[in-house]
């Protein structure tokens, strides 16, 4: 399965979160995603990071939750859950607040805000957990390779850190040792640390013994185009992506993006002729990852599209206090991201000498 094909099934399904707050639809974007890493993942170390983002994003809401109790919340309400004593502040302070009232509309306003970007985060560890880093590098085009490969690293390296921290907490254990407490944190951070040093040089000294970073000559006048195009493109994507998010610039935001692509891409191929290298059984695109992509792709679309005719579904009100809806067919096309855990192959799984037997 093509990796590429994988983030952008999650950023499709990142996109549909971004779009609404209602609970019950970002509820069921997170349980698609748990249940195509559940079906689809590896035992490799990065597919152990899952957990860490939905730890991850239950601490954003949490946090969310906090800052809405001690600084208070500008959505008004009348039901008063606690009233905290409220500290003076200055005049150039204004709209700001430590303590007062807490009332249940504003708590419920920030449930809804925090589990938003909770559902983006446990969107981007589903793509973390089922897309290989080292394939995902292999395939991106030769102008972004320097840039990849730090990306890369950067990916890699939170999921082996998930792994080292649980292996040691399991030694620990096993040898009658306290897993928990700031002391026990300070006896498993240092190996862990000496680990994530130890296999940087190790990381660092493989690829200088394969060349990497070797380039070509390119001409001044070519590597002026690639940076004009480049940068001019990436600039239209986020104004085309931005556009087509804002509900005032939906007219304007898809030709934008689609030139600023255009010019990217131009950008990228020309850049592509600085970087010498060669690719060994290079990752091929075919009707899964269509299908894969497309899933989120559409799942993206559909909410997109509800979000112009039912606002007011996608974004449940809470003054008055409401219970929020399910709307029919935006979570029907939810559903369509569960696609990828049937029509992708199975994952392979590494058996011990004892299974093999």
């Amino acid at each position: 399965m093509h990796p590429g094909a994988w983030w952008l099934w999650a950023i499709g399904l990142a996109t549909a979160a971004s779009r609404t707050t209602n609970p019950l639809l970002l509820a069921l974007l997170v349980a698609v995603a748990g249940y195509v890493v559940a079906a689809r993942r590896t035992d490799a170390p990065w597919a152990r990071s899952y957990t860490a983002f939905v730890k991850l994003g239950l601490a954003v809401v949490a946090i969310r939750l906090v800052f809405n109790v001690a600084l208070g919340s500008p959505i008004p309400g009348t039901h008063t859950l606690l009233t905290l004593p409220e500290a003076p502040l200055p005049d150039w302070a204004k709209g700001i607040r430590i303590g007062g009232r807490v009332t249940a509309e504003g708590m419920l306003f920030a449930l809804y805000d925090g589990a938003r970007l909770a559902t983006l985060l446990i969107c981007v560890g589903a793509a973390n957990a089922l897309a290989n880093p080292a394939r995902l590098l292999k395939s991106l085009p030769g102008a972004l390779y320097e840039a990849g490969v730090a990306v890369v690293v950067a990916m890699t390296f939170a999921p082996n850190m998930v792994a080292d921290v649980a292996r040691l907490r399991t030694v620990r254990r096993l040898r009658g040792r306290p897993t928990g407490g700031i002391k026990a944190i300070l006896q498993i951070g240092l190996p862990v640390l000496e680990g994530a040093l130890e296999r940087s040089v190790a990381v660092a000294a493989s690829m200088d013994a394969r060349g990497y970073g070797r380039t070509a000559h390119v001409p001044p006048a070519v590597r002026h185009t690639t940076t004009v195009l480049t940068l001019g493109g990436l600039l239209g994507v986020c104004a085309g992506t931005y556009g087509l998010l804002a509900a005032e610039g939906a007219r304007y935001g898809l030709p934008v993006l689609l030139t600023g692509l255009a010019a990217a891409l131009a950008g990228l191929r020309l850049g592509g002729r600085r970087s010498v290298r060669t690719r060994y059984r290079p990752d091929r695109w075919g009707a899964r990852a269509w299908l894969v992509a497309g899933s989120g792709a559409a799942v993206a679309a559909a909410m997109i599209w509800a979000g112009t005719y039912a606002p007011d579904a996608l974004h449940p009100g809470v003054v008055p206090l409401t219970a929020p809806e399910l709307p029919l067919w935006p979570a029907l096309a939810t559903l369509l991201g569960l696609l990828p855990a049937f029509v992708t192959p199975a994952p392979q799984t590494t058996r011990t000498p004892q299974e093999s037997k």
